[in-house]
């Protein structure tokens, strides 16, 4: 099969590479680019488990071709921690508040919820639901994924280190 050139940028790297046409971008990030953070549930669209952003917007990794991708910006679970390992914002939130348990829904979620709070940096829980309902979890019953975001939209809107919040 014929194998196509494509370019964009991951994370804020460039990467170039080949893959077949119909190859995902989702195996294309995982596999080619060594970025296992982007899970891989359903295959079909329906979990929310790969999400990633794509020029901001939250795209289902499994559904887009790789090819698609080709001169966009794609941000995937990986982008969100400092280089030093220091957990952001969304991040902290989601290990004080408890949003996550098994985990393999988590990285999805938090794209999900970077893009809303890029957008609405305070967000009403009604918001959260609303904007978190295409992704699936098998294990929280999504009350603490809802608290989660809405304590990191607090941490981020208050410029104050997750850390120090707790403390004080």
């Amino acid at each position: 099969m014929k194998r196509l050139t494509v370019q964009m940028s991951v994370n804020g790297l460039e990467y170039e590479g080949y893959v077949e046409p119909r190859r995902s971008l989702a195996d294309f990030i995982r596999e080619d680019l060594g970025l296992t953070g982007t899970h891989i549930g359903c295959e079909q669209g329906v979990c929310g488990a790969c999400t990633v952003l794509v020029d901001g917007c939250s795209v289902r990794s499994c559904l887009m071709f790789a090819v698609q991708a080709r001169g966009h910006s794609i941000e995937t679970i990986e982008s969100l921690a400092s280089p030093d390992g220091t957990l952001s914002p969304l991040q902290q939130a989601f290990t004080d508040e408890h949003g996550l348990q098994c985990g393999y829904c988590t990285p999805g979620f938090l794209m999900k919820a970077k893009e809303l709070l890029d957008r609405n940096p305070d967000p009403t829980e009604d918001e959260i639901r609303a904007e978190i309902a295409g992704n699936l979890c098998r294990c929280t019953g999504y009350h603490t994924i809802v608290t989660a975001i809405a304590t990191a939209a607090g941490y981020m809107r208050d410029a104050v280190a997750p850390t120090a919040a707790k403390d004080s």
